[in-house]
């Protein structure tokens, strides 16, 4: 359950009600009397509705555009990466980052309810690395993405990894100030997703089909998996790999390589 973005009642501290930017406030203008031809006066209570507009997710935007510039003056590629839970977003990034570290400094912020079962498979690789715990929220926030940078030593020209919390709704709609979004989805979870969550398709700018290793022994068909996402975003960057054997790392790590060179 949520008590951060108000996706559920939780224990009704909500803070944050993405998908309602407005609050309506109605105003009684009070009773006033008036007179008809048949002779009497009636009094009618009338009242108007005053719609006042504001940005709910105001406060999380402002830190993140803090820290998009903080990641621009470093010259840092931040990628926030999103998916579902049991996506291999972990896998992926261990199978990713002793790649990547031949070609640039690499640190990760690991976001999750609860454990650091995956800062400790991280920081294995050696790798400073950083747990981010939401307790019942359901996604990081610009805040916790601010708070930790300023714990770590993030170095100029290098890359940042922040794995966010297992979830294809809530975080797509809270900005980081990453540089780009990269949800990731398995051959397991059914080629009609980009359909059923079309916003995460909507605001990432990479989708990393994983697990297709799988593709002979499950009923997914990644060629429609593929056209279904570019119906929901026809600039999304697309990738089909296997964290496992490794098949199509070599074009992810080249794209990596190419941002990484134009950071």
């Amino acid at each position: 359950m949520c008590d951060s973005c108000g996706c559920s009642s939780g224990n009704g501290a909500v803070i944050y009600k993405p998908g309602d930017a407005s609050y309506h406030v109605h105003v009684d203008e009070g009773a006033h009397a008036h007179d008809h031809d048949h002779g009497h006066r009636h009094e009618h209570a009338h009242s108007r509705q005053v719609v006042v507009e504001q940005d709910v997710l105001l406060k999380n935007n402002l830190l993140a555009e803090r820290n998009r510039g903080y990641f621009e003056a470093k010259n840092v590629l931040a990628l926030n990466f999103l998916s579902s839970p049991g996506s291999g977003k972990t896998t992926l990034l261990e199978k990713t980052i002793p790649r990547v570290q031949q070609l640039s400094p690499v640190s990760v912020i690991e976001g999750d309810q609860q454990t650091t079962n995956d800062a400790e498979r991280i920081q294995a690789l050696g790798v400073p690395v950083l747990q981010v715990n939401t307790g019942t929220g359901c996604h990081l926030d610009a805040q916790m993405i601010n708070r930790a940078v300023k714990e770590m030593d993030i170095r100029d020209r290098s890359l940042l990894c922040i794995e966010n919390v297992g979830n294809l709704v809530c975080p797509a709609l809270f900005d980081l100030g990453e540089s780009l979004k990269v949800v990731v989805i398995s051959v397991t979870e059914g080629d009609d997703k980009p359909l059923k969550y079309p916003t995460m398709f909507h605001e990432s700018d990479v989708c990393i089909l994983n697990k297709t290793d799988l593709l002979p022994y499950v009923p997914f068909d990644a060629a429609i998996c593929r056209e279904n996402a570019l119906k929901v975003n026809h600039r999304l960057e697309w990738f089909e790999l296997s964290a496992i054997t490794g098949d199509g790392f070599d074009a992810w790590i080249g794209w990596l390589q190419s941002k990484l060179s134009s950071a």
